[in-house]
């Protein structure tokens, strides 16, 4: 937000521009500027195009605050996520441009710590911002059941629990999982390691779960020394996959699906190191596509989810919600793989 001086006219009081500024400037009384600025019916055309003129000037917002308190509305949706990385940005750039022509505003709330990993950061998140800036709210990625009476509409994006309570939008992580695994055998591979995400995620389990439906449909065994958890933090990932590429540990992978492009783009970056080229030692694949994806060295082959229809969707539900339509309470997209340079035959 800039903090930018607006302009101001000559007798207006230094400081925050207030509805008394608007008024005299207008030449018009407080009630009438609110009435304006409220959409109420009372003041002719003339006299409305007058104050709406001088509120452009001068800058002045009224207080969301006082608005709820005065309309019990606020028309702002909060988009609350426990951090702001790759992922929760590719979604809020699908709830942006949905909200564009609706009359609501967006809030984008961080209300995690330590990378989100605190359980309950949304329910305390959602008891500072309900009724008085908000009207709904998108959660992404909850850590827990959003099934306790809240005071406002919510729609939870990938909740860590799957579709219990709220509503929900999320995409078919196990069908993208079996995909991204089945393209790796389909190359040839048959040491395929799995980088899973963090152990509290339902969206990691449902991708641990195709990695395992796709080897044993293809009669391959799993072997537990090739599934690490990664946490879907580069920080994380990095001590699970040096085991997974060291030798010294037992034979070596030929390929590695990562439960999202941030582990897999550090896996790259970890082979590299080692002296591993990929693909042509190792091939590997993600999950989510961020635009990271595309820009890594090499660009990575991932699974695709939707994320800003994603977005879009969950704007769409909890504006359906605040209407009172009838939506269904969860929705699951569909993924598709992305195959790009870091995906190729096993070595000899």
């Amino acid at each position: 937000m800039s903090t930018a001086a607006q302009p101001r006219r000559a007798g207006t009081a230094p400081g925050r521009v207030t509805i008394s500024d608007v008024a005299r400037v207008a030449g018009v009384s407080v009630a009438t500027v609110s009435k304006v600025v409220n959409n109420r019916y009372g003041v002719s055309p003339s006299t409305a195009e007058r104050v709406l003129a001088v509120v452009a000037e001068l800058g002045y917002e009224s207080s969301l605050v006082a608005r709820s308190l005065r309309r019990q509305s606020t028309n702002v949706i909060g988009v609350l996520v426990a951090e702001f990385e790759p992922y929760s940005t590719e979604l809020l750039k699908g709830i942006s441009a949905a909200v564009d022509g609706t009359g609501y505003e967006l809030l984008a709330y961080s209300g995690g710590s330590d990378g989100g990993a605190k359980a309950g950061w949304e329910r305390r998140s959602l008891s500072r911002l309900a009724g008085t800036l908000i009207d709904a709210a998108i959660v992404v990625t909850p850590t827990m059941v959003m099934s306790e009476p809240v005071d406002i509409p919510v729609v939870a994006v990938d909740p860590h629990t799957g579709p219990e309570g709220t509503h929900t939008v999320d995409s078919d992580n196990t069908t993208g999982a079996r995909d991204a695994v089945q393209h790796l055998l389909d190359l040839g591979h048959r040491r395929i390691a799995h980088l899973g995400g963090r152990t509290d995620l339902e969206s990691a389990r449902l991708r641990e779960l195709g990695y395992r439906q796709a080897l044993e449909a293809a009669g391959i065994a799993v072997d537990p020394h090739l599934v690490r958890i990664g946490g879907y933090r580069p920080e994380t990932a990095d001590t699970p996959a040096r085991e997974l590429l060291d030798p010294a540990t037992g034979v070596r992978p030929t390929a590695v699906f990562a439960a999202n492009d941030q582990s897999a783009i550090h896996v790259i970056e970890v082979a590299q190191e080692l002296g591993l080229r990929v693909p042509e030692d190792l091939s590997v694949v993600g999950f989510d596509n961020v635009p990271e994806s595309a820009t890594s060295t090499p660009p990575l082959t991932t699974v695709a989810q939707p994320l800003h229809r994603m977005g879009a969707e969950a704007l769409r539900m909890v504006l359906d919600l605040l209407e009172g339509a009838p939506r269904e309470q969860h929705l699951r997209l569909p993924t598709s793989l992305v195959v790009r340079a870091s995906t190729a035959p096993p070595p000899d």
